[in-house]
């Protein structure tokens, strides 16, 4: 490899971190607008009138959610339509690709893996927990960037995701996240950077069967991803404490074999 090679790269690499970090920047702005914008208990019907000061921040921070929210859809749109297209797990060797995409540098799109980790994280807790969320899409690239330093990716699938699911556990992607709901109560047993990582993660390898899309959505597919975790999770969180990829790979293979 040329130097200027070298540095190509390496400018590559801290381009992607910025754009992550702006992109962050301004989800952290519109998710304290959306918590602000309850400073008056909102829209409650059971909630007590609030002060004036309340009623003035709730009504400001409405708007500006309201504004933020419609400027990036707009921007989306006009400039990069399939930014919410969430990389499906039901799509044939998605492991492969996604594990395979941890070495991905590239500056115009995110990587598949930043990508995948990223929007199922928030497709899950948009599910399983109360609103504001805020999912940070740069700690993500972290974890696949701390994975991408290792000299040898594993072969073993199992082995590939304990290890990606230790990296994002660690660079603890999920910022905030709001109530669990009584449904999704496995959130409520480990840590949310955990138990949501292995939802992702445990939803790859259950999709190497070829669900079809037609016969499950991904609602439907997360949950029963919830539901099989949740006797588990504990020892998950426990094996990423001791940094233990074996363990968590025996784990998940132990999950994959009750499905």
């Amino acid at each position: 490899m040329t130097t200027a090679v070298r540095i190509d790269s390496h400018l590559t690499a801290h381009a992607v971190c910025a754009a992550a970090g702006v992109r962050d920047g301004l989800r952290t702005a519109h998710f304290y607008m959306r918590d602000l914008s309850h400073a008056d208990h909102g829209f409650a019907p059971e909630a007590k009138p609030g002060t004036w000061l309340s009623r003035l921040v709730g009504k400001v921070a409405r708007l500006a959610d309201g504004a933020l929210s419609w400027a990036a859809d707009v921007c989306i749109k006009l400039f990069l339509p399939q930014w919410r297209d969430l990389p499906s797990p039901f799509a044939p060797h998605m492991v492969a690709e996604v594990t395979r995409a941890i070495s991905e540098n590239r500056l115009v799109l995110t990587s598949l893996f930043t990508a995948y980790f990223f929007r199922a994280s928030r497709h899950i807790m948009e599910r399983c927990t109360e609103a504001p969320i805020l999912v940070l899409e740069h700690r993500v690239d972290a974890a696949r960037r701390l994975l991408a330093s290792h000299t040898t990716q594993p072969s073993d699938r199992f082995e590939a995701l304990a290890e990606a699911l230790l990296a994002l556990a660690e660079c603890r992607a999920i910022a905030r996240h709001g109530k669990v709901k009584p449904n999704y109560a496995f959130l409520s047993k480990a840590d949310p950077n955990v138990g949501v990582m292995a939802a992702a993660c445990l939803a790859l390898l259950l999709a190497e069967d070829g669900k079809p899309i037609a016969s499950l959505d991904e609602d439907e597919f997360f949950a029963i991803a919830g539901a099989l975790l949740a006797p588990r999770l504990s020892a998950m969180e426990q094996a990423v404490k001791a940094r233990d990829v074996a363990k968590l790979g025996l784990e998940l293979r132990a999950v994959r074999a009750l499905y």
